[in-house]
Parts: C-alpha cells; sequence; structure tokens
C-alpha cells in the first residue's frame, strides 16, 4: 500500500494496529460485501466492540482477507 497513516485517517480510515500489521477501515465507503468477516470471523467480528482484533489472526491471513475487499474500506500496511 502506498498511502501513509496520515493521509488514509484524513481520508476518513480508523487503524486498528498491532506489531506486525495495521488495518485501516472506511466506514463510509463500505459495502458491507462481508467478505472479511467471512475469511476471518476471528478478527472481523461486527458483534463486538472493536470489530477489528488483530491479536486474534496472523497477518498473511489478515492479508488475504483484505485483499478480497470489493470497495477498498479495508486496508493494510505491514510494519
Amino acid at each position: 500500500m502506498n498511502q501513509t497513516t496520515e493521509n488514509l485517517t484524513q481520508k476518513g480510515y480508523k487503524a486498528y494496529e498491532n506489531a506486525d500489521i495495521t488495518v485501516y477501515w472506511n466506514a463510509s465507503i463500505c459495502e458491507h460485501a462481508g467478505n472479511c468477516v467471512k475469511g476471518n470471523s476471528e478478527v472481523f467480528n461486527v458483534n463486538r466492540r472493536p470489530w477489528i482484533m488483530l491479536g486474534t489472526g496472523e497477518h498473511a491471513n489478515i492479508q488475504e482477507v483484505i485483499d478480497t475487499c470489493p470497495s477498498g474500506a479495508l486496508k493494510y500496511k505491514l510494519k
């Protein structure tokens, strides 16, 4: 991903992070296709707050799931 954290937060993305990866989510462009929840419901769970909990997933799988997001509402940056 070529965008900076500051650039993404200015565009309305919220950051979630752990030691390996930062995940960005923008609610205003999310199409609610559910690929994230279907791809890894332990990390992406809309029934809890925060709904993204990175401590429960490996960054390689999280990347794969985010790459299936059709709207671009989810993005990531490896550390």
